[in-house]
């Protein structure tokens, strides 16, 4: 956060967190709305996890200062039998931290109750649902729609933004530390889990499907 230039940024910021299936295009959407740099599943590889634990990075001419979130897809196999468990640690960490969280599924998952673990949902409080085309059939539209999109992120905090409505705000130059201390609780209590604690969480949601 220091060397992003956050720390500077008092309370006028925002933290944007994106959860999703693996090989859902999270990583290519985040870079293409918010000029970030994460790594992109490389197509003639195969689907297979490309990002793997949590990232965190600036976006690029987005006021007010906007850090997003890359999480590990939320249906991966790699991690074996913790799998389920750092999904639902890194989802609660998402949660506790971020103002607005950006669920990335595929249209026929809809309705689909136990989809790509979809009950995650049900801690919704307020949902926008946004219908993107596929990167990989019709790219140019996508591009276009992504840059629409991009334009609700600008003054997302402002009365009538996204998340204009958040409170408890900490200082940008105690997030880092606050970040940290809500990791190592959660991590340390393995009995937390999200239909517990949802009352304690007034984030926005955004459906991208």
């Amino acid at each position: 956060m220091t060397y992003a230039g956050v720390a500077g940024c008092g309370l006028s910021y925002a933290v944007v967190a994106i959860m999703g299936p693996q090989s859902s295009g999270k990583s290519t959407l985040l870079n293409l709305l918010f000029g970030t740099n994460f790594r992109e599943m490389d197509a003639f590889r195969g689907r297979s996890q490309t990002t793997k634990g949590i990232w965190m990075a600036r976006c690029v001419g987005v006021e007010p200062c906007t850090v997003v979130m890359d999480l590990e897809g939320t249906d991966g196999r790699e991690r074996g039998e913790d799998d389920t468990a750092f999904e639902k640690q890194s989802s609660l960490f998402a949660l506790a931290i971020s103002d607005i969280v950006l669920i990335n599924m595929w249209c026929h998952d809809i309705g689909r109750e136990q989809a790509a673990n979809k009950p995650l949902l049900k801690t919704v409080f307020q949902v926008q649902v946004t219908a993107l085309p596929s990167f990989e059939e019709k790219e140019e539209q996508f591009r276009e729609q992504v840059q629409q999109l991009r334009q609700r992120f600008a003054n997302s905090i402002a009365p009538g933004g996204l998340a204009g409505d958040r409170r408890g705000v900490v200082p940008a130059s105690g997030f880092l530390f606050s970040s940290q201390q809500i990791w190592k609780i959660i991590r340390e209590n393995k009995d937390l889990d999200l239909p517990a604690h949802k009352v304690q969480f007034d984030v926005h949601w955004i459906g991208i499907t």
